[in-house]
């Protein structure tokens, strides 16, 4: 990452923490992340942004630099892991979107979920946007509708105009990719392959009949969620058990 953009990263991430002793300590510690990743030491930034993140800090540049430090120290599974997470949150990050797809080029297995083309352009709003800002415009889209139509009937205009169509439409459209959104995130859980292969078998233990074998960085979705293991979907006709702690949810 160039030396601008991590200053940048570093004044965003600063920004967002809230003031007094604890943000200090945090902003501290983001710092010395960033010296470490600068020196090259990937296992005390990743120590450093890890300490962050359990502290609960929530940040797309954190998640981002996480899947950087990850990603130089070799481990794929998780650099993976945290640019899906950075990608929930910042998803217009364009450095981001490039480490990400070049990580994916990494993986040994082909993705098991593929979007269709043809809806990432119909619909390239869902894929581009964080659900927050597509919630956020929906909320100011339906604010100027309601305005709009209130200055019609206060002026006694019984003709709509182009423009308020137009409005309408795209408050219908970000309006219902929101609640879609909503309904998508508490339904499906997602992770990733952790280690640099794992057996995914029939049942909870280890002597439980492997099905099939997946690989570090591999994106899966959770069907259930027992104490230690997950059931898994990689494709519709591949379902099986992992142990927990071989796959990150995202």
């Amino acid at each position: 990452m160039k030396r601008w953009l991590t200053t940048a990263v570093c004044l965003l991430f600063l920004l967002s923490l809230a003031t007094g002793a604890p943000a200090s300590e945090k902003a501290r510690t983001f710092m010395a992340g960033i010296d470490a990743y600068g020196q090259g030491d990937w296992p005390a930034a990743i120590e450093a942004f890890e300490h962050l993140a359990e502290e609960g800090v929530d940040s797309g540049p954190l998640c981002y630099n996480l899947g950087n430090a990850y990603l130089k120290n070799g481990d794929l599974g998780h650099a993976l892991l945290w640019y899906e997470r950075a990608l929930k949150r910042t998803p217009d990050d364009p450095d981001l979107r490039f480490n990400y797809d070049y990580a994916l080029t990494l993986t040994k297995d082909e993705q098991g979920e593929q979007t269709s083309p043809l809806l990432r352009i119909l619909f390239f709003w869902k894929y581009e946007l964080s659900p927050e800002t597509i919630c956020w415009i929906a909320l100011a889209l339906n604010a100027v509708l309601w305005i709009s139509l209130a200055v019609l009937v206060i002026r006694k205009k019984h003709l709509l105009r182009p423009s308020i169509v137009l409005i309408a439409a795209a408050t219908l459209l970000f309006s219902a990719t929101a609640v879609f959104n909503y309904f998508e995130a508490a339904r499906f859980r997602y992770a990733v392959i952790l280690p640099a292969q794992i057996s995914v078998r029939s049942g909870f233990t280890d002597s439980a009949t492997q099905l099939f074998v997946l690989h570090a960085g591999t994106k899966v979705r959770v069907e259930r969620q027992p104490e230690d293991y997950l059931l898994i979907q990689y494709t519709e006709d591949k379902i099986g058990w992992v142990k927990r702690s071989d796959a990150g949810i995202i």
